[in-house]
């Protein structure tokens, strides 16, 4: 089975679209959360999980535009917020305020969490990867911090395949990874992971932001990858 593994969408339609242009043949689509937040398109972006029944769990910024509870966000990602509450419907609200913190997918031989197995929100970074991290499954998927890597472990293998619409890893390109398991596996039974990046139009978003009236920063920072 393979796996086209995205998280950290952050309303960037642009680069979703250049994502899912790029990836290859998968079995399946799964996202590690932050569906919503900082981009200018959260509709579109729910929209095209949600129209693809893509197994998704909750991020942190889709937790505060459900529940608005963005009181410990910093500027950008109170904005990002406050505009994605006004743009959705209240649909789309309820699915963010349904989705798990954590779910198993491909006959539970992987799991999809957005920090940690142990805390949503923990920043968990691939320095901070173990096998201690591991359960049951043979792969752990994790976001939040939007820094693409992987760690193989006889255990099994932790990887963030980066953010689809913010990635903060120093490449502005959007990121994403395709995950084999069971018989994409490797000999050994080990996952397999390729990761992969993929240019997209961040003038595109740049416009989109303020014309939204969103902070420039949300766009400019795109350029730079951070």
């Amino acid at each position: 089975m393979r796996l086209g593994v995205i998280s950290d969408l952050h309303g960037n339609r642009v680069a979703l679209d250049a994502v899912l242009g790029d990836m290859p043949p998968v079995d399946d689509i799964v996202c590690a959360g932050d569906v919503v937040g900082y981009g200018p398109w959260p509709g579109d972006c729910i929209e095209a999980v949600r129209s693809r029944e893509v197994p998704t769990v909750q991020g942190n910024h889709d937790r505060a535009t459900a529940h608005d509870t963005a009181f410990g966000f910093n500027s950008m990602a109170r904005a990002g917020v406050k505009y994605a509450r006004e743009a959705l419907s209240e649909d789309d609200i309820a699915w963010l305020s349904d989705l798990p913190t954590e779910r198993t997918v491909a006959d539970g031989r992987v799991k999809l969490v957005h920090g940690h197995p142990d805390d949503p929100d923990r920043y968990t970074y691939p320095d901070d990867f173990s096998a201690s991290m591991l359960g049951e499954e043979d792969a752990l998927v994790l976001g939040h911090t939007h820094v693409q890597d992987h760690r193989v472990f006889p255990e099994g293998v932790v990887l963030n395949p980066g953010s689809v619409g913010q990635p903060r890893d120093g490449d502005s390109r959007a990121a994403y990874a395709v995950l084999g398991v069971d018989e994409d596996a490797d000999a050994d039974g080990t996952p397999t992971v390729e990761e992969r990046r993929v240019e997209y139009a961040i003038g595109e978003v740049m416009d989109a932001v303020r014309e939204a009236g969103l902070p420039d920063r949300i766009g400019e920072r795109l350029y730079d990858g951070k």
